[in-house]
């Protein structure tokens, strides 16, 4: 069965970009910080040494593959998802990743009002709320999970109770300002269960699993 969830990386204070983050900026100050768990990007500079090549997908490509033997494990875990859900805003700033997230995936974006021109036909904003959102990413996904990106994306799943898992990339510092995971949930209980601890160097990786109220 398909599952959702969200990955992020984090750092130790609970802060997933630094202060100031825009579209300039999307990281905020410092906040590259948090994505050294990755390679650097540059073709040729991979885990794999030769093997990233530059149109493997503008966001999760092989030349993103980090050097780390388990951190790898977790991001060729992202790689296998049949479809991504991105909040409007992380989509925006990231450019939508030029239509390709990973090996030609849809993307969905939940939003309120569609944009009037969108230049990437794997992209595909739903306007029906979070929960339909969930709907047709599964159906996209043939029975492959689905990533999420988007604190506030991933609030609104957590609400409707349509997000399965949380997966952090524990960073190893505090920023001690910016955008935190977890600042718009409700005063209500989340229970969640850890259900997978990797160390990889300079960074935790976490899986948790959402567990549902009975």
């Amino acid at each position: 069965m398909s599952r959702v969830f969200l990955t992020m990386a984090m750092s130790l204070d609970g802060f997933i970009t630094g202060p100031d983050d825009d579209a300039d900026n999307p990281a905020g100050v410092s906040g590259m910080r948090l994505m050294d768990w990755l390679s650097t990007g540059d073709p040729g500079v991979s885990g794999e040494g030769d093997d990233a090549t530059a149109d493997d997908g503008g966001g999760g490509g092989e030349r993103w593959r980090p050097a780390d033997p388990v951190s790898r494990i977790v991001f060729d875990e992202m790689l296998a998802t049949g479809a991504v859900i991105t909040g409007r805003r992380t989509g925006d700033f990231a450019g939508y990743w030029g239509g390709d997230h990973h090996d030609g995936v849809e993307v969905f974006v939940p939003t309120h009002r569609a944009p009037s021109d969108n230049p990437y036909e794997r992209v595909h904003f739903v306007t029906e709320g979070i929960a339909e959102c969930v709907r047709r990413a599964k159906a996209a996904a043939g029975g492959r999970d689905v990533m999420m990106h988007g604190a506030y994306t991933a609030q609104e799943a957590l609400k409707e109770g349509v997000l399965d898992g949380i997966e952090l990339q524990l960073r190893p510092f505090l920023l001690g300002q910016g955008r935190r995971l977890f600042d718009r949930l409700p005063a209500e209980h989340v229970d969640l269960e850890l259900v997978r601890t990797l160390e990889a160097t300079d960074t935790l990786h976490l899986r948790y699993d959402v567990r549902r109220a009975s």
